[in-house]
């Protein structure tokens, strides 16, 4: 036997032991072109939650399930094809991470450094066709309660609405709030724990009322009082004097909603105000009609795997998980050591954020992953970058095509399997996909909506757990 049978034994096993999977390139395909064709998307005639027997969850009187929709099933795009969607949606997602890292001061990664270290529930829906490319839910503000879409962030915590009178506000889907109308709206005095709480705050000394500011990474703004108001879970229940912004001057990429609900992590998110144990929620595939939930005080479904969820005292807000590595094709990759550690300083670590589409890995990360996966994509028909996106591939004349499988290595041994779509999407209709990861010079990662698409993710914030149930939505 000569040396180059030898080599060809050797490197048959490794080939195929690969592990792929099966992506359904025309199905995806579908999607993208329907996006564009000139029927409109159905309204949702009520945004009712689904059965129990839909998800694994018990309904308590305490559980609060809202409605969770994706902005397709509210608004056709105003793009005129799939690029410029998604040209638009890259763009916004740029500003959204420049402002997270904004938060961290200068945190420069260098690649020597990082070698060497009561139950509530609401319906969730897709935002991106609105122009904001988040998702939103729909709640009851006020009494009389009235009902609004509302977009839904991990990544804030001051919620609030537009209000009349409005000397500035963008269009949205529903009549804009007018606090004469409520009963139950009261303006917050300045000196109170709530106006404190800000990150922006002022005050008008004559009527002692608390202003509120929050500015958006993308340019977007809401400017007005803070206030406090009833807010309306459906038949889950009610919860009086959470605080709320009455926005009077806005601008931004908020098209199509009242206002926003903050998920974050601090005292003035909607979850902190409502005592609520656990949070969850399941991203729809952006580009569907679909919707889940948003829920508050669930049992995480039985199937779920877990990881631990920490803190960043530098970044209160947000919902870092414990991870430990990533495996492409079953190979877990090689990667730099502590890569995803929070060091003492408050820098590194990888969050979950609802408002970032594309998961963003330190350079040193990202390089290793894309490097692995192109290794064992190597099969596949390659096309030219896209933007942020430096690896991309030509499944035009295909429709169904294995690729390799990918999985994040979760820190207490769990894994998480990435479905093909978490992993790979179309950023055009005509069959170009692309690798749906980018590098950043910083040293946080962001596991972003793509990635969590299909996925509940649920918060045990009394147990410090972060759980991931595929197929639970």
């Amino acid at each position: 036997m000569t040396i180059w049978h030898i080599i060809l034994l050797l490197f048959i096993p490794s080939v195929f032991s690969l592990k792929t999977t099966t992506f359904d390139v025309s199905s995806s395909l579908h999607q993208t072109q329907t996006l564009f064709s000139n029927s409109q998307p159905p309204v949702p005639d009520s945004l009712v939650t689904r059965s129990d027997s839909t998800h694994s969850l018990q309904t308590t009187p305490s559980h609060v399930i809202l409605p969770l929709h994706p902005h397709f099933s509210l608004h056709k795009p105003p793009h005129k094809n799939y690029t410029q969607l998604t040209l638009s949606r890259l763009a916004r997602d740029l500003a959204r991470v420049n402002l997270i890292n904004s938060k961290l001061g200068n945190d420069s990664v260098r690649v020597n450094s990082i070698k060497a270290q009561k139950t509530l529930k609401t319906p969730l829906t897709s935002g991106v066709n609105q122009g904001s490319g988040e998702y939103f839910t729909r709640i009851g503000i006020g009494t009389p309660t009235k009902q609004y879409y509302m977009v839904i962030d991990t990544g804030s915590d001051v919620n609030w609405i537009q209000c009349e009178p409005c000397s500035n506000c963008y269009q949205q889907s529903d009549p804009i709030f007018d606090p004469a109308d409520s009963s139950t709206y009261q303006t917050v005095s300045c000196n109170s724990p709530k106006c404190n709480s800000l990150d922006l705050s002022s005050c008008t000394f004559l009527t002692d009322t608390c202003l509120y500011q929050v500015d958006y990474g993308d340019g977007s703004i809401t400017v007005g009082d803070l206030a406090t108001e009833t807010v309306s879970f459906g038949r889950s229940g009610t919860v009086s004097n959470v605080a709320i912004g009455c926005g009077h001057e806005n601008q931004g990429l908020f098209t199509g909603a009242a206002g926003l609900i903050g998920l974050g992590c601090t005292a003035l998110s909607l979850p902190s105000q409502i005592n609520a144990k656990t949070i969850s929620y399941c991203l729809v595939n952006r580009d569907s009609v679909d919707s889940s939930t948003l829920e508050f005080n669930s049992v995480s479904p039985t199937d779920s795997v877990k990881a631990p969820l920490l803190k960043n005292i530098k970044l209160p807000t947000f919902f870092y998980v414990g991870m430990s590595g990533i495996s492409v094709g079953d190979k877990k990759v090689v990667l730099p050591k502590g890569c995803f550690n929070i060091d003492k300083y408050g820098n590194g670590g990888i969050i979950l954020d609802s408002g970032t589409a594309v998961t963003r890995f330190p350079t040193p990360v990202y390089n290793a992953v894309r490097d692995a996966f192109v290794r064992a994509a190597s099969n596949l028909p390659r096309s030219s970058k896209f933007e942020i996106f430096d690896t991309c591939f030509d499944f035009g004349k295909l429709k169904k095509v294995d690729v390799p499988t990918m999985w994040f290595d979760l820190a207490g041994g769990g894994t998480l399997q990435l479905k093909t779509r978490n992993y790979l999407v179309a950023v055009d209709e005509h069959g170009k996909y692309c690798f749906a990861f980018a590098p950043t010079p910083r040293s946080l990662s962001i596991i972003g909506n793509i990635q969590q698409q299909g996925t509940r993710v649920g918060f045990d914030i009394a147990k410090s757990l972060v759980s991931f149930s595929p197929d639970e939505c």
